[in-house]
């Protein structure tokens, strides 16, 4: 999993917007402990702000059987 994923980024001013539709998902993590919802695979550069950089991971629990 090398690519950004379900993350949507944008500058509204001085603010960076991420948005992460939340009824999507990728699967299980790596280490099969979670879901996968939204990753950027590491850190990415600000939109227009290449100097600044973001990192996320939206994950949940899988449902116990």
């Amino acid at each position: 999993m090398s690519q950004e994923f379900n993350v949507e980024t944008k500058i509204e001013g001085n603010k960076l917007i991420i948005e992460v539709d939340l009824t999507k998902d990728r699967g299980l993590s790596s280490s099969g402990k979670n879901i996968l919802i939204a990753t950027t695979s590491g850190s990415k550069p600000v939109p227009d702000k290449p100097e600044v950089q973001y990192g996320l991971n939206v994950y949940r629990k899988p449902e116990k059987k």
